[in-house]
């Protein structure tokens, strides 16, 4: 079956393989909220991107494979509500930028920007964008067999950057870390997996950054 990244709260997950990552997508919580379970084929190990809710379903996603991190995009609510009981029962590692660490319910191992998170044989680069929240991240895997697979959070969606509650500061760290750290590096078949809803990719998105720019959200 072909993957589109469509998946609804309480539906099927949305499954993708790669030549050497498998990416599993769930709808979760009364918000609507991504999480992303990667695997990596040639070892088995995973790494869980936001244990945002419902954690008894989450737990099954992991299954017996074990959970080797749970990377949480930032630190609101609505992306961590099952993230202490998804790492007492795995054992997992917790990472999140290190700005937004104190606004974990746990401590947390902290990421800068370039750091590397491991699944496995595989890597994901952290990209820190400012402005929906201190220490909100991006995670960057470069498939060597495929395009680049990106999951933004909650600072990168289909037709804008992720909310700054309107404050101007924020959206000028938030749109320019966007423009210069994912559209200038990255090319435009670049997919993107983001905090909530349905997926996109950078080409589909390009044209309308100066539009985005100019409305201020």
């Amino acid at each position: 079956m072909t993957y589109t990244g469509d998946v609804t709260p309480g539906g099927a997950p949305a499954v993708r393989d790669l030549d050497r990552l498998a990416i599993t997508k769930v709808s979760v919580g009364p918000m609507d909220n991504n999480a992303y379970l990667l695997r990596c084929r040639a070892t088995g190990e995973q790494v869980l991107i936001d244990a945002a809710n419902e954690a008894p379903r989450l737990l099954d996603l992991v299954g017996d494979g074990g959970l080797a991190a749970v990377v949480t995009t930032h630190q609101h609510m609505d992306h961590w509500v099952a993230l202490e009981e998804v790492v007492a029962k795995t054992g997992a590692r917790a990472l999140v930028g290190a700005e937004d660490a104190p606004g974990l319910p746990i401590e947390a191992e902290t990421l800068s920007d370039g750091d590397t998170v491991p699944v496995g044989d595989c890597a994901l680069e952290v990209i820190h964008l400012r402005g929906h929240t201190p220490g909100s991240i991006a995670l960057l895997y470069r498939d060597p067999a495929g395009i680049p697979h990106l999951f933004t959070g909650d600072s990168l969606f289909p037709g804008g950057v992720g909310n700054t509650d309107k404050d101007p500061e924020r959206f000028g760290q938030l749109i320019d870390d966007v423009e210069h750290k994912l559209f200038d590096r990255l090319p435009d078949e670049t997919w993107f997996y983001p905090g909530h809803g349905k997926d996109s990719t950078l080409g589909a998105e390009r044209a309308a950054l100066p539009q985005w720019r100019a409305r201020g959200w």
